[in-house]
């Protein structure tokens, strides 16, 4: 499907309004050279060569806020949409619609504030909790047309801003349900959504999307009829009298076996509903569960799904991930996180808005996702305060107000305020860009990206030390570099918000400015643009060497000329590889020929065995890698036609250890140090 754009003015540092933040007038210049050397110091180093595809940008869950806020007085929800969606504000571009399970009408209401999600069926007359087996999709007197009124005001409001939508369950209605009520099982580890239901569940998601396409006027690119659902999250806990008492959100557990049977069934039920939508999966809470459950999927159900969707509340094993997408060849988002940094509910510390950026930071580095989504920057204050979530309060989500406020309340009585989060965030939102590509840094701390017209950069730098610190940017791996080439850092801290600092002058190929202490600066570089001819390390007619990382020993063509093994890096020729084709594509997912430059044997994937085999003048798959790097000088080599990764068996160090191939695991010993070792 085509996708949108949205045209708007987003703030540059030539450009920076004085809504954007307190104290916007420009600051002066970077801290003298005398003062910068007492400092400590980092160099970094943007790498344009290196280039992710297409940025998606940047969004929202709907959820609990929309269904909370979605009646307020005017005066509020538009506050809220301008800090949301406005050029000001976070201007975020994509948007995910709940499709609300919804327990029966005789459960008294006991989620939290926003979480009852109304459903979109209508049950007869007297229907109880008991009674499951009325409901038929294709029986229009069975849908509820005029369902979620609020969270469908935001859709309303908000849909000349958005790009992208993306329907997501976080649970079937109560009647699908083993438990018989939308927060979960009584057993948190057993599968929620009835067997017999698979179908009318699916029937169920498609035609809610379609329903909503049709009212709203909008197009849904995406349906995740998943939230967390390999997890023991979810679970419904009864009180004495029999009455429900927790949890408080709807969520339901479902295996993989389950969740691919849903899959098989959403793929014909979007058809028949005439959605243009595609299938996206899993919205898992952490990398390592995605890859377990995608991993248990048949490659019939992989198939089925376009876009992979992960939560990072867990954050290892991103780069597993990662190299699933490149392998599959499908789009990845990181579709949803918050966090709670800090020591409870503030708006003026700083360690909220660091942890954040710092995040953001490390999913981009490590994931590479085409697009970054909130779970909702909007949180209830009341809940957030000390004794709400816990004895000190919390400080999740990037706005707070409560969301108990009435038809008579004014933003006097129903205040709306922002803490630190919102403010670093923005450092992001307003200079990596959707159509934008990120780009590898050597930083840990560091985002960059190139403009989507190719004719500059931006990068964010995070310093959550308690002291200043000295940041150069080294640009030589631009290919041009003009003569009135800048770097505009825009700042917040503690002391300000998106600060514009003067432009700091290029001078040979570098510019530098000291970045205060716990700060988030956007650098804005000015008058740049193309590679340099030698920033890539992987480049045709190059010899390199492939030492493992976890070993420490070199790939090795063996003795009998086509097995490979590692070996002690001697320099041989049976240790040397050159580049000798690249098959390009859309940024990092370009693929790379590998073959030994004495007897011209390739590095090819036979039966899951990686082998030197005869080159036969013919392009192959099986002998094509894609390269991926988090910037740290270590690579992952995915095999074209199996998707797994080059790696030492075992773990194994000593010499003559075989040289094999496994699914990616984030293992030291599928990361190779790439070394260029033409004569």
């Amino acid at each position: 499907m085509a996708r949108r754009t949205r045209n708007r003015r987003l703030l540059t540092a030539a450009a920076l309004t004085a809504a954007l933040a307190t104290g916007a007038a420009l600051v002066p210049g970077p801290t003298s050279a005398a003062q910068a050397a007492d400092l400590p110091s980092v160099t970094v180093r943007p790498d344009p060569s290196y280039q992710q595809e297409r940025f998606e940008g940047w969004g929202t869950s709907l959820v609990w806020f929309a269904n909370a806020t979605g009646d307020y007085p005017p005066e509020i929800r538009e506050k809220l949409a301008q800090l949301l969606f406005g050029d000001d504000g976070l201007a975020l571009n994509i948007a995910r619609y709940n499709i609300g399970g919804g327990n029966a009408p005789d459960v008294k209401d006991y989620l939290r504030a926003g979480g009852a999600v109304e459903g979109w069926w209508k049950a007869p007359a007297g229907t109880t909790r008991e009674d499951t087996d009325w409901w038929d999709p294709e029986d229009p007197a069975d849908w509820n047309e005029h369902a979620d009124a609020t969270q469908r005001w935001w859709v309303d409001r908000i849909k000349k801003d958005i790009t992208h939508w993306e329907t997501f369950s976080n649970s079937p209605p109560w009647f699908m349900t083993v438990s018989g009520y939308v927060s979960g099982g009584f057993d948190a580890g057993a599968d929620q959504l009835k067997s017999e239901s698979v179908e009318d569940f699916a029937a169920y998601v498609a035609g809610a999307t379609k329903r909503l396409e049709q009212a709203h006027g909008i197009e849904v690119d995406t349906v995740d009829p998943f939230n967390e659902p390999n997890t023991t999250y979810w679970s419904t806990r009864l009180g004495p009298d029999g009455e429900p008492v927790g949890g408080r959100q709807e969520g339901a557990h479902m295996g993989p076996e389950l969740q691919e049977k849903v899959l098989h069934a959403l793929a014909p039920a979007l058809k028949e509903a005439r959605t243009g939508a595609d299938i996206s999966a899993m919205d898992e809470t952490n990398p390592s569960t995605f890859a377990r459950n995608w991993n248990g999927y048949s490659p019939e159900a992989r198939d089925l799904v376009d876009q992979m969707n992960v939560h990072t509340y867990g954050t290892g094993q991103r780069t597993t991930v990662r190299d699933l997408s490149k392998a599959a060849d499908k789009r990845l988002w990181m579709s949803e996180v918050e966090g709670d940094w800090g020591d409870g509910q503030s708006f003026t510390d700083m360690r909220p808005g660091l942890g954040l950026a710092q995040r953001i930071v490390d999913d981009l580095r490590e994931l590479e996702p085409r697009a970054w989504v909130f779970w909702q920057p909007v949180e209830d204050l009341d809940n957030m305060k000390p004794g709400g979530e816990s004895a000190k309060g919390g400080n999740w989500g990037e706005i707070q107000l409560p969301f108990s406020c009435t038809a008579q309340d004014t933003l006097e009585t129903c205040p709306v305020r922002t803490n630190t989060k919102f403010d670093t965030a923005r450092n992001f939102t307003h200079f990596i860009k959707p159509g934008d590509r990120l780009i590898k840094v050597d930083d840990t701390s560091s985002a960059a990206a190139v403009t989507d017209n190719g004719r500059g950069a931006s990068l964010v730098h995070v310093n959550s030390t308690a002291s200043a610190r000295t940041v150069t940017l080294d640009l030589s791996g631009f290919r041009h570099i003009g003569r009135d080439a800048t770097v505009t850092p825009v700042v917040t801290s503690a002391d300000g918000k998106l600060e514009r600092h003067g432009a700091v002058k290029v001078s040979d190929r570098a510019a530098t400015f000291t970045v205060p202490a716990q700060s988030v600066t956007s650098f804005v570089i000015k008058g740049v643009s193309g590679v340099a001819q030698d920033a890539p390390l992987l480049r045709k007619g190059r010899t390199y060497t492939l030492t493992g990382v976890q070993s420490g020993k070199a790939v090795t063509v063996a003795d009998d000329g086509t097995g490979l093994v590692i070996g002690a890096g001697d320099g041989s020729a049976a240790q040397r590889w050159r580049l000798s084709a690249v098959r390009p594509d859309d940024g990092v997912r370009q693929r790379y020929e590998f073959t030994n430059p004495v007897d011209g044997r390739r590095l090819t994937v036979r039966d899951d065995v990686p082998v030197a085999e005869p080159h036969t003048g013919e392009r192959d798959p099986a002998a094509e890698w894609i390269m991926s790097t988090t910037g740290d000088g270590t690579w992952t080599l995915v095999n074209a036609a199996t998707g797994r990764l080059l790696e030492v068996g075992g773990q194994a160090t000593h010499d003559g250890a075989a040289v094999t191939t496994w699914q990616p695991n984030s293992g030291a010993n599928q990361r190779w140090t790439v070394t260029d070792v033409t004569d």
